[in-house]
């Protein structure tokens, strides 16, 4: 009987371990300075799912604040995060409060330049000492006075090692971290974290220090500290170095790949082998994957699945889904979503679509779908307390409405010609529209 209870207790653990993917273990605040290393660091936290980045700060250090917050805004835009909040100065800290104040789960402050946000937080920001469980300070050493990110600010150093909160400093990874077999693997990734990553080493590759890894240091320290060692274990604030660079390196990869948690609650992955899939979607694949994403790929078979047939709305609410994921920067079931697209078809096969692309569904009770209208091929995305409307423009809407109302007029909705071309047109659009150039977003609040 004991046995057999410890066995139930075990299988429930390990359950319980992995029975919320989308629920990352690291809720993150970055502080940077906008160095090239930073926003290689940066992007592998964005790239991990197991990350939740929710803001980032702006320091004075190898860029001053102003000069640093605009590079910082202009790669998130970039990477259609547009949502992300970032600040700098007096206004760094009222972000802070801001998003620990609304926070459940404890917070990592990754320091990827100097002290001074986190010292002027420990001072300025009730809840963040309430909220942060550890600082992983970028630097050369503990206390560090040779490293620049200390000496930007040694009295902030000072204060932040002599309170309560624990420290802990990551520091180079090596000179040719990324090295050309590296940089072959990031190539092949498509998504555009590693994308962006690949970019920043060859836009500076006359710069011998973008080969090295150095801030990338902390993000790989939050995923995998067994991979380094402290000079004083049992210190409250510690020095890490790295034990096996070959196996960070392996590691790096695999953050930027997306690759810290297992997303899926059934089969481990969807086949790679396109012989897998239908044949007339089969010379669609690769492109469909390398243009959109993985994301798109699997919520697109997914959704279709469901839907029981491969539609241009369901596509279409895919591709909304993603969309306003990516503007606020976060995972599944992280947002309430109420639905333009009404109850009736074809508009509102969308709202297959974003389900499986948000995990709002009804069963977790995030999604309402509105029946009051006018129907809209859109929906209003709500993610802690911003609101966003995002909506189909009208040129690719009434592109679509327009071939499918022909087809049904020449067919009709009960001949296996209409569906067919109804599949058709459906494999095309999800190849053809991109999600960053077919949506209008507004801010609602």
């Amino acid at each position: 009987m004991k046995k057999t209870l410890l066995i139930t207790i075990l299988i429930l653990a390990s359950v319980a371990l992995s029975a919320h993917p989308w629920k990352p273990r690291h809720y993150v605040i970055a502080d940077t300075d906008g160095g090239l290393d930073d926003l290689k660091a940066i992007c592998m936290l964005l790239a991990s799912p197991d990350v939740r980045l929710l803001a980032v700060t702006v320091s004075d250090g190898y860029h001053k604040s102003p000069d640093g917050y605009k590079i910082v805004r202009s790669m998130l835009d970039g990477l259609w995060h547009e949502g992300l909040p970032v600040a700098y100065g007096h206004e760094a800290t009222a972000l802070i409060e801001k998003c620990l104040s609304g926070e459940t789960s404890q917070v990592s402050f990754i320091a990827l330049g100097s002290l001074e946000t986190a010292a002027e937080a420990m001072d300025k920001s009730p809840s963040f000492m309430k909220k942060i469980k550890q600082i992983v300070w970028s630097n050369e050493g503990l206390p560090g006075e040779g490293g620049l990110n200390y000496r930007i600010s040694p009295a902030a150093v000072s204060r932040v090692l002599d309170g309560p909160l624990p420290v802990y400093v990551t520091g180079s990874g090596g000179e040719s971290f990324y090295d050309a077999g590296f940089l072959s693997e990031i190539d092949v990734i498509f998504n555009p974290y590693a994308k962006r990553v690949a970019s920043i080493i060859r836009d500076n590759s006359s710069h011998k220090f973008v080969f090295t890894a150095f801030d990338e240091m902390a993000p790989l320290f939050l995923h995998y500290p067994e991979l380094f060692i402290a000079d004083q274990p049992d210190a409250k604030s510690r020095n890490y170095h790295p034990l096996d660079i070959s196996a960070l390196r392996e590691s790096a990869m695999q953050i930027l790949r997306g690759e810290t948690v297992q997303k899926m609650q059934v089969v481990k992955r969807f086949p790679a082998d396109t012989s897998f899939y239908m044949s007339d979607i089969q010379p669609f694949i690769a492109d469909i994957i390398k243009n959109h994403g993985e994301a798109e790929w699997v919520s697109g078979i997914m959704a279709n699945e469901m839907h029981r047939h491969l539609g241009v709305y369901a596509i279409i609410g895919v591709k909304m889904g993603i969309r306003a994921r990516e503007y606020f920067c976060t995972g599944v079931d992280e947002m309430r979503v109420t639905s333009l697209c009404g109850s009736m078809p074809p508009l509102s096969c969308a709202n297959d679509g974003i389900q499986l692309s948000t995990g709002a569904t009804p069963g977790h009770g995030l999604l309402t779908v509105s029946n009051e209208g006018p129907f809209l091929a859109g929906a209003d995305f709500t993610h802690k307390d911003r609101t966003i409307r995002v909506t189909l423009k009208k040129e690719f809407e009434n592109k679509v409405s327009s071939e499918l109302k022909e087809i049904n007029f020449i067919y009709g909705l009960d001949s296996d010609i209409y569906w067919e071309l109804v599949r058709q047109n459906a494999i095309k659009y999800w190849l053809l529209f991109d999600r960053h150039d077919i949506f209008d977003i507004e801010t609602i609040n």
